[in-house]
């Protein structure tokens, strides 16, 4: 019997790329779900022979339910995740089906973290972060974590080339982050971050090369520093062409709170900056950079590993990132009931093996002693 993917939010730019790689590396049928008809009509009709379209609002809680009873597999991919609660997961563990979603909050993502134990007993497995940042950078990390003894400094970077090939749930994401302060683990201490302050350059793969981040508050600083125990977690995201930075900057530095924080200001600053990357898209383009710099401890010495990830379009990335791990539950191959931040779900060899199927490149890093100003620490 052909296995059934329900894919929520699947109509959107996000979903309907994570719809793309179920279909081509697994048999499974895929249905997409939005609240468009006309639109999600098309997105199935693009997508083939095997995907259709159902109208399903979240809310309709007994329409949700039906749903996910004919599935084998649910990907919840229906953002901003600031806005949804936990019943798409709940409802999963419920009826015994399998869970993923592209959840980029840290505050969904502790409450479902927190259902990990209701979960492991009625035998579902449940990931969350599954996309490229959070999701394909845990993987990345934890392949830089595994070469050393010991962990202290976790420190992210990830830039997007204009809109990254997403829509406009990424934008409205994206200044949603800005509206306050968040806790980053720094030394051993849970500290308050103003987002996107302490502007930083990194060295990332051709194309991109030199590019600037900014501290912005993501899953990441949590699970890794959980999953890990490293004393300092440190996530930054800037964006292509440079000036979206420095307009970004002043969104959450110049605008007052109260101006920011209203969902009329939010959803004016998405449609506007969608606009303006459906412009600079066309010489800036779409895709993902990505940095993972590791330091610890190895063989007694201070070191440190740093690997790096390129991609032409954020959005497919995002699919693979997902769509990999949807093809290792439908094989088999990934059963791991509880819920579980991507690192502590998905094997660095899994990892590897599905990114090179993809062609997601990598550039992996090795061990090498830690030099400041010269000299070996």
């Amino acid at each position: 019997m052909t296995q059934q993917v329900l894919i929520l939010g699947g109509a959107g730019r996000i979903g309907f790329s994570v719809a793309q790689d179920v279909l081509a590396h697994t048999e499974a049928e895929v249905t997409i779900t939005g609240r468009q008809p006309a639109q999600g009509a098309i997105a199935a009709q693009q997508l083939g022979d095997r995907a259709r379209f159902l109208a399903l609002d979240l809310a309709e809680v007994e329409g949700l339910q039906r749903a996910i009873a004919a599935a084998d597999l649910v990907i919840h991919c229906a953002g901003p995740f600031h806005y949804r609660d936990g019943r798409v997961l709940d409802q999963c563990i419920d009826q015994g089906v399998p869970y993923l979603d592209v959840s980029d909050n840290r505050s969904f993502t502790q409450r479902a973290l927190a259902k990990g134990d209701r979960a492991a007993e009625a035998g579902v497995t449940a990931i969350v972060n599954t996309g490229i940042f959070p999701g394909i950078s845990n993987s990345l990390v934890k392949r830089d974590v595994e070469q050393l003894d010991q962990v202290d400094t976790i420190h992210l970077s990830y830039i997007v080339a204009g809109s990254g090939g997403a829509g406009l749930t990424v934008m409205r994401t994206t200044f949603l982050g800005l509206q306050r302060p968040f806790q980053a683990r720094i030394d051993g201490q849970w500290q308050e971050v103003e987002p996107y302050t302490e502007r930083e350059a990194v060295e990332f793969p051709a194309p991109y090369g030199r590019a600037h981040v900014y501290w912005y508050e993501m899953p990441e600083t949590v699970t890794l520093a959980n999953t890990f125990g490293a004393k300092t977690v440190i996530t930054k995201f800037g964006s292509l062409p440079d000036f979206y930075n420095h307009l970004t900057w002043m969104a959450a530095h110049r605008f007052p709170t109260a101006l920011l924080q209203n969902p009329a200001t939010v959803e004016f600053l998405s449609r506007v900056s969608y606009a303006m990357t459906n412009v600079t898209d066309r010489f800036s383009g779409i895709g993902v950079a990505m940095r993972s710099q590791v330091t610890g401890t190895k063989a007694g010495e201070a070191a440190q590993v740093v690997s790096s990830l390129v991609h032409p379009n954020t959005a497919i990335a995002a699919g693979a990132g997902t769509g990999s791990l949807a093809e290792l539950i439908l094989t088999g191959q990934l059963r791991k009931p509880g819920v579980w931040p991507v690192e502590a779900a998905l094997s660095t060899a899994q990892f590897e093996a599905t990114m090179a199927q993809r062609q997601v490149t990598l550039y992996p890093g090795q061990p090498t002693p830690l030099v400041l100003k010269g000299l070996k620490v």
